[in-house]
């Protein structure tokens, strides 16, 4: 070991025979800059896993934070939903025709200019209102009330700054708040072992609908046709909150249906009033 430099030496000799010294910085050097790649590298991953278990997208978080409630009392009254019925494909049923979320690809760039909501999204919203009416018809939810509670429970797929994919799933997954019981969250132990929130500990709701793991697994449902349910995944997510939302022979065009469906969802006042402002809001723009 070299006293001054601190690297470590070997003594050899020259074609004079007088000794030098060849120096093993370059080997050692090598390995320190291998062990720093290496170190960044695992930093990076961890940031990378704790962005994605830490996006709080749940009701009581932003999404929810810059809609103001409604003046409306829960049971008086509910959204104007049938003025932004969606439209059948055109040549829907034809042979050729181009069928589900794909199929609404023009109305859902029309109304998107007039709503702020993502093509994508509505496509979604509006497949799953075709679905519902097809299975459901008594039910009449509109795709309003379906894009209302996207809006606050994500931003339509764009919380944590997310971005839709063509594909309808978000850039990052969206992982709620952990359900551990502290202030204004409930508590509700691991139901899915991690599977869909990476939290094996406590619940987190997921996706852009925000599904807790255990009512995922109940309400799974498959908006996109590709075989698979994913909450993550804005097509099968719309799909099931449809599902959800119409469940037992609900009426969801009349206030108290309405409302019920609503508090099923989320049951507090605030969220229900954020909800039918935006969905009256979105059937208005629809209609105009």
């Amino acid at each position: 070991m070299d006293s001054e430099s601190g690297w470590s030496t070997v003594a050899t000799t020259n074609p004079a025979g007088k000794p030098h010294r060849r120096s093993r910085r370059g080997p050692e050097l090598l390995l320190r800059l291998a062990l720093v790649t290496l170190l960044l590298l695992v930093t990076a991953a961890v940031i990378w896993v704790v962005r994605i278990a830490s996006v709080p997208a749940s009701a009581a978080d932003a999404p929810a934070d810059s809609v103001e409630p409604a003046a409306v009392d829960p049971d008086s009254a509910a959204p104007v939903e049938a003025a932004g019925a969606v439209p059948p494909a055109a040549g829907q049923g034809q042979p050729g025709a181009r069928t589900g979320p794909e199929a609404l690809r023009p109305w859902a760039e029309r109304l998107g200019r007039t709503t702020d909501i993502p093509p994508r999204a509505l496509m979604a919203y509006g497949n799953a209102e075709l679905a519902v009416r097809a299975t459901s018809p008594r039910c009449g939810l509109s795709w309003a009330t379906l894009a209302a509670i996207g809006r606050v429970e994500s931003d339509h797929g764009r919380y944590g700054d997310a971005t839709l994919g063509a594909d309808g799933r978000p850039s990052i997954p969206i992982i709620g708040v952990p359900l551990d019981g502290s202030a204004g969250v409930r508590a509700i132990a691991d139901t899915d072992g991690g599977r869909y929130d990476g939290d094996a500990t406590v619940d987190r709701a997921v996706g852009p609908m925000q599904f807790i793991p255990s009512t995922w697994r109940t309400w799974t449902s498959d908006g996109d046709g590709d075989g698979v349910g994913d909450p993550q995944q804005i097509d099968d997510a719309a799909f099931a909150a449809a599902r959800y939302l119409c469940a037992d022979g609900r009426d969801m065009t009349s206030a108290k249906g309405w409302w019920q469906g609503v508090f099923s969802y989320n049951n507090s006042v605030p969220y229900g009033q954020r909800v039918y402002g935006l969905a009256d809001h979105y059937a208005r723009a629809a209609a105009s």
